[in-house]
């Protein structure tokens, strides 16, 4: 398979979310004209020429949260070729007729955005091509033959008795090659096994070795929120994430209950993390006091999610104050609530 010839850097064209649904390579790429969801493309992965699938355009700027914001928009995950038919309480749409786009009647989680042509900079590579029907054919018998190279080079570990739990096998679309993907506690010496395989299968042959977070990445599967899990379906780029996360967002610090499937904490964590602390600072941090009908309360706790202040006082007494009627007086330093609000709260008794 020819490769494309590279792109100037500096052209103009509109630039894609790319996902190759076999191990999750999720990628910006640029191409010349407008393509859709579900659209079937070629092109470079980590490990070679491959097939993939547009997802949307790449964000925009404009796209990205900005502090304050309080419009939240997500990825969408229902992307597929446009085909089948629709059924409304409205009318009835034929999606698969080419002057219907798919995202109009899409029940996905934000409204679609029609791609515009961008400078392209920045690590940004070029679609190779747009997929051919033999190669999507291709594509299907290779789906088919993977699940029986998992089986037999199961077998040839076990044979080689090596420590290692394989967990996928992919063929790559655009050269001959079979990449296998496992997990260990250790380092592993599969020299032989290579060996072994490329006897069999007559290709070349590639082993990842991958984390418990990747396995995860990999396979995919439902998350304790009920919906697929985020390094699966969103990115395969995983962020870092820490214990502090969790406590800023006031969550249970049982490492059981904010822990995915894969063991390690909830990748969930670091999504809301910059959110939180963004709104806390603008409220009076946990453990501070503030005075009010001259006496002094203690902030319990700082709820984002309830948008309230608790504040506790002597005699297990409990306020809930919100958030806008908070103020900091630069005067003297210290926060304040309002007085209005106090006292109509206070009338109410």
């Amino acid at each position: 398979m020819k490769k494309r010839k590279e792109r100037p850097a500096d052209e103009y064209a509109y630039v894609y979310v790319v996902k190759n649904p076999s191990y999750n390579d999720i990628t910006l790429q640029a191409w010349d004209s407008v393509l859709y969801p579900g659209t079937p493309v070629v092109y470079d992965t980590r490990y070679g020429l491959d097939l993939g699938f547009i997802v949307s355009p790449a964000p925009q700027p404009e796209d990205y949260y900005r502090s304050g914001q309080s419009e939240v928009r997500g990825a969408c995950l229902d992307f597929g070729p446009t085909s089948g038919v629709l059924v409304s309480e409205e009318n009835e749409v034929d999606l698969s007729q080419p002057d219907v786009h798919q995202c109009e009647f899409c029940m996905g989680c934000q409204t679609a955005r029609e791609p515009a042509k961008v400078k392209v900079t920045g690590n940004v590579d070029w679609i190779d091509h747009l997929a051919t029907p033999a190669e999507m054919a291709r594509h299907s018998e290779n789906q088919a033959r993977e699940e029986r190279a998992l089986l037999l080079c199961r077998e040839k570990v076990a044979q080689h008795k090596l420590k290692m739990k394989l967990i996928a096998a992919h063929f790559l679309l655009g050269m001959d090659k079979l990449v296998f993907f496992f997990t260990s506690d250790n380092r592993v010496d599969f020299r032989d096994l290579v060996k072994d395989l490329s006897s069999v299968f007559k290709l070349r042959i590639e082993l990842r070795q991958v984390g418990a977070r990747d396995e995860s990445r990999i396979i995919g599967g439902l998350s304790v929120c009920g919906r697929d899990f985020c390094c699966h379906c969103i990115s395969d780029k995983m962020q870092a994430v820490s214990i502090k996360m969790a406590k800023e967002q006031n969550l249970s610090l049982n490492s059981l209950k904010i822990s995915g499937p894969c063991g390690r904490l909830l990748c969930c964590l670091a999504f809301e993390y910059d959110y939180y602390v963004e709104e806390k600072s603008q409220m009076p941090s946990e453990g501070s006091r503030i005075k009010i009908d001259h006496e002094l309360w203690k902030v319990g706790e700082v709820n984002i999610l309830s948008r309230q202040v608790v504040l506790t006082a002597s005699e297990n007494r409990t306020l809930y104050i919100p958030f806008s009627v908070f103020s900091f007086d630069e005067e003297d330093g210290h926060w304040v609530v309002d007085q209005d609000y106090l006292d109509q709260l206070f009338s109410s008794d």
